[in-house]
């Protein structure tokens, strides 16, 4: 039962603070008021709020953004590692710098939208602003649901349309090329099998030798591995080994015979046995080529800078006088840094080593290996390794496999995802045009 508690301030008028249970059962003020008649209607409705299972604690609503993030929704939302690390970058970004020091129950959808009007002149892209706005709905959500705050402000409030692109799918001769641009056995394995299977980048990298069954030809997809911030890591390392993929579901599909055979030697040479990785991170087997030397005289000039001088591209003066940041100014730069460190000058430090143990780093791969062959097969440097997992599906339904079957071997959650592949090669609709031109040129006969 509620009541008005009566006290007497430093000016000698009387105050009284409006009492209620909470819905914990502690009495909590519903506010102090100059009478005991609007004491005794503030306790009245607080105790109505509480019967209809709303707790009115004020204080909770009146922190920061900031502090209730950091302090209890951060620590207490159970997600995974790699997306708890995307959650930080997202809220640090775009999200607290917005309403950081905001109060909870503040936070209006009309600052939503202000928010999402400003990330977009800011050329924010609508990808990134959609999911900024699902991090902080989540957020919202659960203050929501904890009776923080009693009106969700990304309720109702919209973000700019993310375009469905259709899929670029690598064709099999582009592949071909891209195969035969790649600078080593090792990396040819790996991309072949990634080809081959469709499997996700952690999947791939995950495999290890009793995943294989070389006489039925089976693999078994059971888990993957994530790399990670080591802050983000359960014991602060840089790789974290999943016992489910993403699905969370085991799958097992067949291989062909040649891709079977070839890991099956891979496995014997290098003596890898039922628990060792079949693709480890090995630096060495990059093979790069040194370039040949630079000859400024061949390179051409830079633009005027603030001074209005010129400089030669591929010399110090072009990247230090004329801020010139191109692939060759770069280079110079580098290499002179390199020659200054081998002498003993400029703090020498000690080459910097890629945190692994032994699964093969996506940006190292990316960079080293991948790029540089996309390069030199004359493709399109957008071209990801993803997109082979795109390509392994386009083949197999351009080549009339089922879709079910298609659906569980890259482990899809929905059968939708997986008809985004049907017709995605570029000679797709050539069976189609040419049943239509069939009908189209049949002429009557009398």
């Amino acid at each position: 039962m509620g009541y008005a508690f009566k006290r007497i301030d430093r000016h000698g008028k009387p105050r009284y603070t409006a009492c209620y249970e909470d819905l914990k059962g502690k009495i909590t003020s519903a506010g102090t008021f100059s009478s005991k008649k609007e004491a005794d209607r503030a306790w009245q409705r607080a105790e109505a709020e509480v019967g209809k299972g709303r707790d009115l604690n004020l204080k909770r609503g009146r922190q920061t953004f900031e502090k209730y993030v950091e302090e209890t929704w951060l620590p207490n939302h159970e997600v995974e590692p790699s997306t708890m690390q995307s959650y930080h970058y997202s809220i640090y970004k775009h999200v607290m710098p917005e309403f950081g020091a905001m109060r909870m129950m503040d936070i209006l959808p009309e600052h939503v939208r202000a928010w999402i009007s400003r990330m977009k002149k800011n050329g924010v892209s609508a990808a990134t602003i959609r999911y900024n706005k699902v991090v902080l709905s989540a957020i919202f959500t659960t203050a929501l649901n904890d009776q923080v705050t009693y009106i969700h402000p990304c309720k109702g409030v919209r973000t700019p349309t993310v375009p469905e692109k259709p899929l670029e799918i690598i064709s099999p001769e582009q592949f071909d090329d891209l195969y035969h641009a790649l600078p080593d056995a090792d990396s040819k394995l790996l991309v072949e099998t990634a080809i081959e299977t469709g499997l996700r980048w952690g999947e791939l990298t995950e495999l290890r030798g009793r995943d294989l069954k070389t006489r039925s030809r089976l693999l078994t997809v059971s888990r993957v591995v994530v790399e990670l911030n080591p802050k983000f890591h359960p014991e602060g390392k840089r790789f974290l080994v999943k016992d489910y993929p993403k699905d969370k579901e085991w799958r097992r599909f067949k291989l062909s015979d040649q891709i079977v055979t070839k890991l099956e030697d891979h496995i014997i040479e290098e003596k890898l046995g039922t628990d060792g990785l079949l693709f480890v991170y090995q630096p060495e087997t990059a093979n790069e080529e040194r370039p040949a030397p630079l000859d400024p005289e061949t390179l051409g000039w830079t633009e005027q800078n603030a001074k209005g001088r010129r400089y030669r591209h591929g010399t110090l003066s072009a990247y230090n006088a004329a801020k010139c940041r191109c692939d060759h100014c770069r280079r110079a730069f580098a290499e002179y840094r390199a020659r200054r460190r081998a002498d003993g000058k400029d703090n020498p430090r000690e080459p910097r080593r890629r945190e692994t143990d032994g699964h093969v780093p996506a940006n190292w791969f990316r960079n080293r290996i991948w790029k540089p062959a996309l390069k030199k097969a004359d493709l399109d440097p957008k071209v990801r390794i993803h997109d082979l997992r795109h390509a392994h599906a386009s083949w197999l339904l351009a080549g009339g496999a089922d879709l079910q079957v298609v659906k569980e071997r890259l482990g899809h959650g929905s059968i939708s995802t997986t008809e985004r592949y049907l017709h995605t090669l570029d000679d797709a609709d050539d069976t189609a045009l040419a049943a239509f031109d069939k009908i189209r040129s049949r002429r009557r006969t009398d």
